[in-house]
């Protein structure tokens, strides 16, 4: 199975059990705006510019606030059937690349959303998919550092992301690396180099 049909499932699993008013690590997003964040995405994305675009914010928020008095389990629902007939990302490779890491990323976001969080455990397929996303994309996530950026598994598998001034190696499991990527803090991960260089990097913006 693919990481991001995986990833979807396991993120239906989780809304299931969680109250839709519960913080997540986006900041000011209840689980509930945060589901309203995914569905508008793939479900209306003419209203989705906001998501990237500022100006077109308020057409976003609008979309999501569309979704205030729907049924939570409506709402889980409808992320777990997939996409739309007409979309895109009904097709598998396209599904793996739009959706692969903004579910698993946001997973993550609703079950560090409270205090008391454990990562979870290894899986061979799902870690090797995002090992491939930090090594492909890593330039994109860490394009803004001002050192240069290393990553590495604890399997000692590595790869130069950016090369630069100074230099940092972020040594975790690939879905903490691409936590870490995506700028969120709740990560475990482990940052080696100069202490210049690594509040530098800690510094910078992270993300797409």
């Amino acid at each position: 199975m693919s990481l991001a049909r995986a990833e979807r499932a396991a993120l239906s699993d989780t809304l299931d059990r969680t109250d839709p008013d519960q913080p997540t690590l986006c900041a000011g997003w209840t689980a509930r705006d945060l589901l309203a964040h995914l569905l508008v995405r793939e479900r209306q994305p003419w209203a989705s510019g906001g998501i990237v675009i500022p100006f077109l914010a308020p057409l976003t928020e609008r979309a999501m606030q569309g979704y205030a008095d729907t049924a939570w389990k409506d709402m889980v629902e409808q992320l777990r059937s997939g996409p739309p007939a007409w979309s895109p990302s009904r097709i598998g490779r396209v599904d793996e690349a739009v959706n692969g890491a903004e579910l698993f990323v946001h997973h993550e976001d609703v079950r560090r959303g409270l205090p008391g969080w454990e990562p979870r455990g290894a899986d061979e397929t799902r870690d090797g998919a995002l090992w491939d996303l930090v090594t492909k994309m890593g330039k994109l996530f860490y394009r803004r550092s001002p050192v240069g950026v290393v990553v590495r598994r604890p399997t000692g598998a590595q790869a130069v992301i950016k090369t630069g001034r100074g230099l940092v190696t972020i040594e975790g499991e690939p879905g903490e690396i691409l936590l870490h990527a995506f700028g969120r803090d709740a990560a475990r991960v482990e940052l080696r180099g100069q202490p210049a260089d690594v509040d530098a990097l800690a510094g910078s913006a992270r993300g797409v």
